[in-house]
């Protein structure tokens, strides 16, 4: 069994985590750790857990585990790993942003290497990895649906992009904008064309690329516009994009077919695709249309499963060498 310890179990991606791994075949949750709630029932915070779970929050971080998750907050990763030295043999998973980009995935104060932890872009590297960066739930849900234009070298103009996240997004701190009052009914755009999920994507697309895009590098010269929006809902993400391409839509599908063939989670549909078919699910759903000469793209994920703690775990199956799809096959209980 794959002893694992949860770091910041209280939020959403922490819950989260919690029921995968308590159901996960191949997994024993050691410890789970919250300075706020130490001595706590897990269940008492996580309520839908009670009668799943006798495990108790503690402020204790034991090291006879195997696999470490970092459910905490953009730029508490960093400080935690250098404010508490883990084990080299311990591998890590972070949910943070803090790992994401390339000039951050090395760090010698900690000694430890991040690889980029997309499986869809990087399986090979991720099994082998001893430390995974997790991507954004942005960055994912938005890189999958460009990561094969990417491949053939076809982004060849700008990219439009409109994408909307549940309320979950935000993480469980109260804030103007997540309280259910402001939230329910209503809908807004944020960080419009300076979310901070563009670096990431542009990387993993200029990774992915074998061709120079006539803009240059794709990191660097194709522009992706992006609209950030704050939905009335708990979780998911329905993101929709358009370029020019002068695929016709049956070249475009067998493109994203081919691509994705070998990829247990993401799925080409040829028809309309809506929220409902992903949510609970680590599943990344994608659909294509052709509009003269534009190619539309719809992707859409669970922002806290295929966008957060699902793919984490989905890198650990791949680290630990086990099925990919391993303790991920149902849906989650979350809300």
């Amino acid at each position: 069994m794959i002893k694992a310890g949860i770091i910041g179990g209280a939020g959403y991606t922490g819950g989260e985590m919690i029921r995968l791994l308590i159901n996960h075949p191949n997994v024993e949750i050691a410890f789970v750790n919250s300075t706020s709630n130490a001595g706590n029932l897990v269940s008492d915070v996580h309520t839908d857990l009670l009668g799943d779970t006798d495990l108790k929050f503690t402020n204790e971080i034991p090291q006879d585990i195997d696999v470490l998750f970092l459910c905490v907050g953009h730029g508490d990763a960093r400080k935690f790993l250098e404010a508490h030295p883990v084990n080299e043999n311990i591998k890590i998973i972070d949910l943070s942003q803090d790992f994401r980009l390339a000039g951050n995935r090395n760090s010698k104060i900690l000694n430890r290497n991040f690889i980029y932890g997309l499986p869809e872009l990087n399986r090979e590297e991720i099994k082998l990895a001893k430390n995974i960066a997790n991507p954004g739930c942005f960055a994912t849900c938005i890189e999958l649906g460009l990561l094969p234009l990417a491949k053939a070298g076809l982004i060849k103009s700008e990219v439009h992009i409109n994408a909307t996240t549940g309320s979950t997004g935000a993480g469980q701190g109260l804030s103007t904008t997540s309280h259910f009052s402001w939230r329910n009914n209503n809908l807004s755009i944020y960080k419009a064309f300076e979310h901070q999920h563009l670096n990431e994507i542009g990387e993993s697309l200029a990774k992915a690329s074998v061709k120079k895009s006539p803009l240059g590098d794709l990191g660097a010269g194709v522009v992706l516009n992006f609209i950030p929006q704050r939905g009335a809902f708990p979780r998911g993400i329905l993101a929709s994009m358009y370029l020019a391409c002068d695929l016709t839509l049956e070249e475009a599908q067998k493109l994203y077919e081919d691509f994705y063939k070998d990829h247990v989670f993401t799925h080409v549909s040829r028809k309309n695709i809506d929220l409902k078919q992903v949510v609970n699910t680590n599943k990344a759903l994608v659909h294509l249309e052709k509009h003269g000469r534009k190619l539309f793209i719809i992707s859409m994920i669970d922002n806290l499963l295929k966008g957060a703690s699902g793919q984490a775990v989905q890198n650990m199956n791949l680290m630990f060498g086990l099925e990919e799809n391993a303790g991920l096959r149902l849906k989650a209980i979350g809300f």
